[in-house]
């Protein structure tokens, strides 16, 4: 799937849709970052908040794919190191 974006600039925010499957869970990566998950465990989507600060998408998934299409998009992105694990469903 082609990753879709939706920028709020009065909210200082962006969600990028990975998949188009139902929310079921969603994992906290600090205060301004979030990933939502489909029930079988796949991310489906990514909120990030105070994004005209920099972006941080250490741990997130597909943290390459998306350093570059957020610096397509004139952000910073300060670090986008991965990580192996992966949440489990609730």
């Amino acid at each position: 799937m082609r990753l879709k974006l939706e920028r709020d600039p009065h909210a200082d925010a962006l969600y990028i849709k990975l998949a188009d499957k139902p929310d079921a869970f969603g994992e906290d990566f600090g205060d301004e970052r979030r990933v939502d998950y489909a029930a079988d465990g796949t991310p489906i989507g990514i909120e990030l908040l105070c994004v005209s600060q920099g972006v941080d998408l250490t741990d997130l998934p597909h943290a390459e794919r998306l350093a570059g299409l957020l610096k397509g998009q004139g952000l910073r992105v300060l670090a986008h190191r991965t990580s192996k694990s992966r949440p489990t469903t609730p």
